[in-house]
Order: structure tokens, then sequence, then C-alpha cells
């Protein structure tokens, strides 16, 4: 009777702020070394291999109950899991229906170097064939064929252009498009359509000194047209530009304090960005 007087009051949340002890799994963080790439990797894979000769060590913490019902849950479920069975389907998935993108790819065009390693072009250009090509990759989930697998690759190649690629890779890549630059219209949209956009951060960073910032339409037009113009008239680095000019129209306010409400409107981004935009050197070293 008195469990389930106990189950009753559970069921209600009656009992969700009251502190119990409950048994854990003793969480470690995953090996690493610093500075060493894809040892991350290897780190994960060594802690996966220790779990099988060693069990993890139960530790005894204090949590609320709201909080052990969670964490208990998650447990349960988890052995409900059949994870071979979900590794086979990640495998198999990743096989059939998998997308690689390869970002800056013009980083690695052009001539290979005549002599000693060579780590950042032609070579690097030569470990990525046989993979776009297809073959089979060792992961921790297992052996993965990437005969299927759709390979996009990506590159501004402002300096390099595509035909400086090898030959071989240049055939893997047969399908070429270029995108039109950013437009003010677009820069709007990069502003305010995001669920994470810098104006949204930036309102809810400066809301935790006491300064409620409000964007106005004819300020977020104003901050994309002047992004357009200095990608224009210097190196273009398309929305990258829009941190720059932010953090610049935003500057008084993000040093300071309970500054109560601040409206970001065109004649509040034209004061703060005219002079600045018309001094090709301070733009070139400030935006």
């Amino acid at each position: 009777e008195g469990r389930e007087q106990m189950r009753v009051l559970l069921r209600k949340g009656q009992l969700d702020d009251r502190t119990v002890e409950v048994e854990v799994e003793d969480a470690k963080p995953a090996m690493s070394m610093p500075g060493v790439p894809g040892m991350e990797e290897m780190g994960a894979n060594l802690q996966d291999m220790l779990k099988q000769f060693m069990p993890a060590k139960k530790v005894r913490r204090s949590f609320t109950v709201r909080e052990a019902r969670r964490i208990l849950g998650g447990e349960e479920a988890d052995r409900l899991i059949d994870h071979d069975a979900v590794q086979r389907e990640a495998v198999m998935r990743a096989e059939n229906a998998g997308i690689v993108f390869l970002d800056e790819l013009d980083k690695i065009a052009g001539e290979g170097n005549t002599s000693g390693p060579d780590v950042s072009g032609e070579g690097v250009q030569r470990d990525l064939l046989p993979i776009v090509e297809g073959t089979q990759v060792n992961t921790r989930w297992g052996p993965v064929n990437t005969d299927h697998i759709l390979f996009i690759a990506a590159g501004a190649f402002n300096v390099s252009k595509p035909s400086d690629l090898i030959p071989e890779l240049q055939g893997r890549f047969p399908i070429r498009v270029e995108l039109e630059e950013l437009s003010a219209g677009d820069l709007q949209r990069i502003l305010t359509q995001p669920e994470h956009a810098l104006t949204k951060q930036y309102i809810a960073l400066l809301e935790v000194d006491g300064t409620r910032v409000r964007f106005d339409e004819s300020g977020i037009v104003s901050i994309a047209n002047f992004a357009e113009k200095v990608n224009a008239e210097l190196e273009d680095i398309g929305a990258r530009r829009l941190h720059t000019i932010l953090e610049t129209v935003l500057e008084d306010v993000s040093f300071g304090t309970n500054l109560g409400d601040i409206v970001v409107d065109e004649a509040y981004v034209v004061k703060k960005l005219e002079g600045i935009v018309g001094d090709e050197d301070l733009t070139r070293y400030v935006l």
C-alpha cells in the first residue's frame, strides 16, 4: 500500500524536487591528444575496446527525483537498443544514401612540389582520389564502401582554378556549378531568417548585460547594403562580412551595461559606418 502511494505521488510530480542517491556509470572524458589531428577518433576507438575488458565503474551521486528519472530512463532505453543492428543499419544507409561534402577544395589545387613531402597539394588530391572513385574505408563502426556515396566539392578558386586539379580528380567531379555573389537581399535574409541569425545572437548576448537591442527593418537593409558595397569594392568574403560590420555597428553597445533600449535603424547604421566605408584604408582594416 505504501509503495502504491509513492507511485501515485511520483506520477503526479509531487516528489520531483526531492533528492535521492542513484548509482550511475562514472563518465570519463574522451581520450585525446591536443594538437594531433585524428587522435580523437583513435581515443574513442581505444575507449570502446577497453570497455569490453573493463566494465564501467559505478558511483553514487545525488540527484533530484526529476533528474534521476531522466538518467535512469535513458540507461534503460539504451539497454533496449540492439547496437549491432543500429550500426549495420547506419553503415548500410551511409553506403547507399551518404553524402560527403569536401569544402575548400581550391586550397589543394595547383602544381605539386618538385621536392620534399607534398602534404597539401597534389599528394592530398591523390589520397582523396581512391575514396571518391570508390573504395572500402575502415571506421569505428566497421568497413564502409564508398562506391555509391555522393561526393560534393566546393571552393572559392580565387587564386587557382578547377583545371589546376589533377585530371583524375577532375573527372570524378563532372558537374560544375558557379554560384552567384550574395546580393543585398540575400544578406538581409541571412541576418533575419536563420534560427541562430547574427542579429538574434547579438540581441540575446546584450540582453544579459541589461541592454535591449532591436533591429529595425531599415537598419537591416542598411547593414546588408554596406556589406554588399564593401564586398564589391574590396575582397568578397560573402556573408562573413556581416560579422565584422555588426561588430563595428554595435562596438559601443557591446562594452556598455544597462543601456536600456537601443534601436538599430538606418540612421544609427549610417552614423557608425559612413566615415569608415568612405575611407578605403579604414575599410580594409576595420571591415
